[in-house]
């Protein structure tokens, strides 16, 4: 087995390597950090794999047992040939692109951009088919990272770590990690035999079951790599090993998981959806996550004006649950005005009729007569009279068994020739140009004719393996969601300024291609919960706090403590309030004005900084026992420190040790009582007084 070198090219602090193993002409890829001597981590025996994975129907599959649990390294992926690279450089990116090719007349461009002041790259593939023939795809890799810390003869077992973010509803984003030891990914004594671990998610909602990332950590080295997938549709990561090298891998889901296949006749290409790939050296698990959350802000900086400093919101739905009216949104602005809420939003139920819950009658969206009987803009003037943008609930994809739209069979999802049907939900099918024009005049037409500055794009159900269509289910679904990730796009050229509020049953939705398109999204759907700080913080390590939109319900029997508790936990992300508010006494505003005014003063650091949690391990969400604390360092010398108490044992004195780089002087602290709270020695030293208590300190 022969190896040269192709090529090193670095960006920002990582080195792309570029390897190709001669005796097979098959090229490799590998990434590590830059500040780090490559042969520390060098594996005294690895194979090449090819820098792409892919799989043709005809071609054989895997050898060494991996068929029916891994599709790498079959016959197709060995017939990648390297060919040739080139490395553009502008002043904004750099691309990478490798090209590779089957002498059977199929061509592939591996691709890297890089973004200037980025800590990751975007990775991504393209095929083509200039054969004479058309070729079926069942597989193939979006990114493919080799040769990651392989195991060196001397050195302990259990020093990799694989970390994932587990997610369901209303506890998304549970860090999740284990040794490669205990998910059976060691070499065999042979290494013959492949260990492989595929995971990932079926169906229209990204963010169930996991998040689509991935990280492992070199506990030995301090390494990390990381990765992210921007994919709407079903997808999977795999984490792969057959010698002492460790491979990652993943991207659309495949035949053997999403049940999928894409057919290119000669001449037609297909691209990958793209990943977003990091690594570095020491910062933990929350410095790798940050590196690949970090890449969304470049598409924020296009996002409307007032988002830039990050408004309050006040949503209506936890107060009239899904009963929305002239008459009660004109009570909760009497109450509201005035206190620094700058959007409004009307959430679902605007359109139900009379005696028909607001969940099964999605889809007609005809504005109710009886809740605004003279019309929706009375209600939208009153809103943005009190200095408010005025915002509006869709589901845009999906229709209720009450509509009469339910009922258009001919335009909606089919599976066997059925419309696909849930308990409550059928699905529009978005590549039809029939839809594409129905939701245009339902949707942006609404938008328009009412002046409507802010849309929350709701999906509370999913498709499943897929839909008829297509060459197969898989990607008769992946192109029903291009198609839904599309028309967003269409509302976003349609109505200029338009702010979007990505939510899908609370957090479904979150992964990057989404969050690159909205600058804010809903957290989860754990509105009135206990665990709110603790799913707040969990989501610091897969989307920018900035936009993440966290609610505090306050209800009218809430006391100063408990309301405190719910403002505290928005300090996390963005604020959003909703409730009792037109019941609420002076003693119980006091802590809520109080909290925006903090909020305020936090938002640029919330904008703009660097999350560290610190605490205990909690082993139950639902049932919280101990303390969580939050340290977020923004980009001026300032920072916050965001502590709650739960039940059970916690420390009389609760104490946080600060980052090197963190302020050290109290300007602000937030609660319902006063604290005694000190900073001394670079340690916040907090004196707990009672359970399920939150404290915030801004420091400068």
């Amino acid at each position: 087995m022969s190896i040269k070198e192709i090529s090193k090219v670095q960006v920002g602090d990582m080195i792309l390597k570029y390897e190709l193993e001669e005796d097979f002409n098959t090229a490799g890829f590998s990434i590590h950090p830059a500040d780090m001597d490559e042969e520390d981590n060098k594996s005294k025996f690895y194979r090449i794999n090819s820098m792409v994975q892919m799989k043709l129907v005809g071609d054989k599959y895997p050898n060494c047992y991996g068929h029916g649990s891994s599709m790498r390294n079959g016959e197709s992926a060995n017939f990648l040939d390297y060919q040739s690279q080139i490395v553009e450089e502008t002043e904004d990116k750099t691309i990478v692109k490798t090209f590779l090719k089957d002498n059977r007349g199929y061509d592939v461009v591996h691709m890297i951009t890089y973004y200037e002041g980025d800590d990751s790259f975007e990775m991504k593939n393209i095929i083509t088919n200039n054969s004479e023939a058309p070729i079926t795809l069942e597989m193939i890799s979006s990114f493919e990272l080799g040769n990651i810390t392989p195991f060196i003869e001397g050195d302990a077992p259990d020093s990799l770590l694989v970390h994932r973010l587990r997610s369901k509803w209303s506890h998304e984003g549970r860090l999740y990690t284990e040794t490669v030891e205990d998910m059976q990914l060691e070499p065999s004594w042979s290494t013959w035999s492949v260990s492989t671990e595929r995971f990932g998610q079926t169906g229209s909602m990204p963010v169930k079951k996991y998040f689509p990332f991935v990280a492992v950590e070199d506990t030995k080295n301090d390494v990390f790599w990381g990765v992210q997938l921007a994919h709407e549709a079903s997808w999977q990561m795999e984490i792969y090993r057959q010698d002492d090298a460790l491979h990652l891998t993943g991207g659309l889901a495949d035949r053997e998981f999403g049940h999928w296949t894409k057919t290119l006749q000669p001449g037609e290409s297909f691209e990958t959806p793209y990943a977003i790939v990091s690594t570095c050296h020491g910062g933990g698990i929350d410095m790798i996550c940050q590196r690949l959350t970090k890449a969304g802000q470049k598409y924020l900086e296009d996002a409307p004006e007032s988002e830039q400093h990050l408004p309050i919101i006040f949503n209506e739905y936890c107060t009239t649950w899904g009963n929305p009216s002239h008459e009660n949104i004109s009570g909760i602005i009497d109450a509201i005005k005035d206190k620094g809420f700058e959007y409004f939003v009307i959430d679902c139920g605007w359109f139900k009729e009379d005696g028909i819950p607001w969940d099964i009658s999605m889809g007609d969206y005809n504005i109710s007569p009886t809740l605004f009987k003279d019309g929706l803009q009375k209600t939208v003037d009153l809103i943005n009279d009190a200095g408010m943008k005025a915002g509006i609930w869709f589901e845009i994809d999906n229709i209720g068994p009450a509509a009469k739209a339910y009922n258009t069979t001919d335009h909606q999802l089919k599976r066997d020739g059925y419309p696909i049907s849930t308990y409550s939900r059928r699905f529009w099918d978005m590549r039809d140009p029939w839809v594409t024009d129905y939701l245009t005049k339902k949707v942006i037409g609404t938008l328009k004719d009412y002046g409507f500055e802010y849309m929350k794009m709701d999906y509370n159900d999913t498709i499943g393996i897929g839909c008829d269509g297509a060459e197969s289910l898989g990607e008769g679904l992946r192109q029903n969601m291009d198609a839904s990730v599309d028309f967003v796009r269409k509302v976003k050229e349609e109505v200029p300024g338009i702010i979007l509020e990505n939510c899908s049953s609370g957090g479904h939705k979150l992964e990057p291609l989404m969050m690159s398109i909205c600058p804010m999204a809903s957290f989860s759907d754990a509105h009135e919960t206990e665990e709110i700080p603790v799913v707040a913080a969990n989501l610091h390590r897969a989307i920018l706090p900035r936009q993440s939109q966290i609610w505090a319900v306050i209800r009218e029997k809430d006391t100063p403590k408990r309301i405190a508790y719910s403002v505290a936990n928005t300090f996390l992300g963005r604020m959003c309030l909703s409730g009792d508010v037109t019941n609420l006494t002076e003693e119980q505003w006091k802590p809520i004005d109080e909290g925006m005014a903090f909020y305020k003063k936090i938002a640029p650091i919330i904008k703009n900084g660097f999350t560290h949690r610190v605490g205990p391990k909690l082993t139950s969400e639902r049932h919280l026992k101990g303390w969580q604390g939050v340290v977020r360092v923004g980009e001026n010398n300032e920072a916050y420190v965001l502590i709650h108490t739960f039940r059970g044992e916690y420390p009389e004195y609760i104490e946080v040790e600060l980052p090197k780089n963190c302020p050290t002087t109290i300007a602000d602290v937030y609660s319902d009582t006063d604290v005694d709270v000190v900073v001394e020695n670079g340690v916040l030293r907090y004196k707990t007084s009672d359970e399920m208590k939150a404290m915030a300190v801004r420091l400068v």
